[in-house]
């Protein structure tokens, strides 16, 4: 059984981990009113974006434009976003599962983001062609426009056929959903109202068409991106939320342990006390 100094010794142990994680939450929480106010920005220019890339798909002469035709399917791109760090409960594993499921009978290129993924699909033994790790926030934005270019380089250049985002849906913050979106060929919709008939496009459709797609995929990474890092930063604010209560009933339970054990050693003290002195008074002659 475990003595007093022991007791004592781990009380201080789980207290200063107890601090370590509330800074933690507290960074976490910080970084989340930051994130999802960027999130909410960035989300009405993606479905804006969507809605007229899937608009200008419904034209007739889009439909051969190599944006909008499918071709055979020879290989396919996946970007999977995960994080540099764990702490956050399900989180990595339930998009690195999700998009596994996902390219399972499919020729895969995967572009990781995040440690934590690159460890998972290491050990999976798939194709990785290119890593992210410690993208900074500010630097998503920026970063995002470079991987679009890249994407689409690869996708012109006939190396992948498909292109597939793996990234965590943010709702709310204790709902975030994995989730894998097809970004090219890009979105088609026949029955879509086909309210621009009358527009003309300068230089031309095509010319067009180029610009807008380039566009639709950066907007469609950066939000990725954020959808991705809001949900990383809820699910370790939870996380670390649910731990400092465990701390805090270890440290309890603890405190608890150690306050009997010091009574019953303050007893056992008084006791021997007691008994003592009971035996020197019996020892003493008496007077009468």
């Amino acid at each position: 059984m475990a003595s007093m100094k022991e007791i004592k010794h781990r009380i201080v142990n789980v207290s200063s981990t107890e601090n370590i994680i509330r800074a933690m939450d507290l960074i976490a929480s910080t970084k989340l009113n930051r994130i999802r106010a960027r999130l909410e920005g960035v989300r009405p220019i993606y479905h804006e974006l969507r809605r007229i890339t899937t608009e200008i798909g419904s034209k007739e002469e889009a439909k051969s434009s190599v944006f909008y035709a499918g071709r055979d399917v020879g290989s396919s791109l996946y970007i999977v976003i995960t994080a540099d760090q764990g702490f956050s409960g399900g989180y990595n594993a339930n998009i690195a599962h999700k998009a596994l499921a996902h390219m399972r009978s499919k020729n895969e290129k995967i572009l990781i983001v995040g440690a934590k993924g690159y460890e998972y699909f290491t050990r999976q033994r798939k194709n990785i062609i290119r890593r992210i790790f410690d993208l900074p926030d500010a630097q998503v934005y920026y970063g995002t426009e470079s991987i679009a270019r890249w994407v689409l380089d690869l996708y012109l250049s006939e190396e992948v056929d498909e292109v597939y985002a793996a990234y965590t849906l943010f709702d709310n913050v204790l709902r975030y959903e994995p989730c894998v979106e097809k970004l090219l060929p890009a979105p088609l919709n026949p029955g879509a109202a086909k309210s621009g008939d009358g527009r003309k496009y300068e230089p031309g459709l095509d010319a067009f068409i180029e610009h807008l797609v380039f566009l639709y995929m950066h907007m469609a990474l950066f939000r990725a991106f954020t959808e991705a890092h809001t949900s990383e930063q809820a699910a370790r604010m939870v996380s670390m939320d649910a731990a400092a209560k465990n701390a805090e009933e270890m440290i309890e339970k603890l405190t608890h342990m150690y306050n009997r054990k010091r009574q019953a050693a303050i007893t056992q003290e008084l006791s021997e006390i007691i008994g003592g002195t009971n035996i020197i008074n019996k020892g003493e002659p008496d007077d009468s």
